[in-house]
């Protein structure tokens, strides 16, 4: 193993910042896998399971038991680290320019479209070499214009090319849940169970775009873009919420862990003692599926409902009570699903987020992540 430190933030008379890369077995032995936590960096738990993640890849890479290259990198946004007001840590946004840490990545496709142009033929393994080729080169070719977009660069510098791209976060309350790709659905299966997820969601395109798919949905941008040409989608890209932000426990963090090292070994990554795969269990949901609910007006939050509930369609979810006017409003989710994911704060302002319903039947259009 050995690490690397990255220059994010170097002006001399303001705070400087550097990211830390851990990097196990050998580049070109193997698959790809690329890790990381936190970029949304006041998502605690994902740090947690890093530094567990490290503890056993360090043990794994002293044994010779990894077959190819992992990149592990235990926090991702040392910028959002630094950010606390009044005592509580603010790591989703860029304070400075509002921009979420974990949109706006670059996305290569386009470009690739161009210079990949009667280059790509019927045999896959080539494709996917020049297409990685091609992807590092365009990366490295992007000018950031300020310190967020140099952080950004520098992790999708180090993913593009992967054949697993692990992004680790978590919601405010939730369950276990991951976003990946439609045509990953599949492959990410495996790890969808290890995890025991209970929502999948999955999208070509959820709008925004978040690094995971950044790394992967160039591969089904390009298949459809060169029709003739053998394209598989050679990036399993996965964002993986864990649980909520207070979710920061050892009986979560070690399952957990090994629940991925198993979903690696699965994947002949590494060389350790394989357990059967248990059933997944929970069907791939589309994203446009599911519902948002949102505060109407001012007031105290009062779920009837509670994470992991079945929500039928027009059951009273959650109330809004305003204390001062007396205005009691009852929310409902208008399709039937699961209630996967909530506020943890109980006085919301009109508009606030309440919590999301993963339903089964498509409705939604436009972005599809939340801010």
């Amino acid at each position: 193993m050995h690490s690397l430190k990255h220059p994010i933030a170097v002006d001399e008379n303001v705070a400087t910042a550097n990211l830390t890369s851990f990097h196990y077995g050998s580049p070109g032995s193997g698959k790809k896998v690329y890790i990381q936590a936190a970029v949304h960096a006041d998502e605690v738990p994902a740090m947690l399971l890093a530094h567990l993640l490290r503890q056993e890849l360090d043990r794994l890479d002293a044994e010779g038991a990894i077959r190819g290259e992992i990149i592990l990198v235990p926090a991702a946004n040392p910028i959002g680290l630094s950010q606390v007001i009044h005592g509580t840590p603010f790591g989703r946004y860029h304070l400075p320019t509002g921009i979420n840490f974990n949109r706006m990545y670059l996305h290569v496709a386009d470009a690739l479209k161009k210079s990949l142009e009667g280059r790509l033929g019927s045999d896959i393994d080539a494709n996917v070499l020049l297409i990685r080729e091609e992807a590092r080169r365009q990366v490295a070719q992007w000018t950031p214009k300020d310190d967020v977009e140099t952080l950004k660069k520098t992790l999708l510098a180090m993913a593009i090319d992967a054949d697993i791209v692990l992004d680790l976060h978590c919601d405010n309350e939730a369950l276990m849940h991951m976003y990946t790709g439609t045509p990953l659905v599949e492959t990410v299966a495996p790890l969808t169970a290890l995890l025991g997820a209970r929502v999948l969601l999955v999208a070509k395109a959820s709008g925004g775009e978040a690094f995971d798919e950044a790394c992967s949905r160039l591969w089904w941008d390009l298949a459809d873009h060169f029709e003739g040409a053998a394209i598989p989608p050679a990036c399993a890209a996965v964002t993986v919420e864990l649980r909520g932000e207070n979710d920061v426990r050892y009986d979560y963090a070690r399952p957990d862990a090994q629940a991925i090292l198993q979903y690696l070994g699965h994947a002949g990554v590494l060389d350790i003692p394989l357990l059967p795969l248990p059933e997944t269990p929970c069907r791939a949901t589309p994203l446009n599926a599911v519902e948002p609910l949102e505060a109407p007006h001012a007031g105290v939050l009062v779920f009837h409902k509670r994470l992991g509930d079945m929500v039928e369609a027009g059951e009273p979810v959650a109330d809004i009570v305003n204390p001062v006017s007396g205005q009691v409003t009852t929310l409902s989710s208008s399709h039937a699903g699961l209630l996967f994911a909530s506020t943890a704060h109980r006085h919301l302002l009109r508009g606030a987020h309440v919590c999301k319903i993963a339903g089964t039947e498509s409705f939604r259009t436009g972005d599809l992540l939340s801010a």
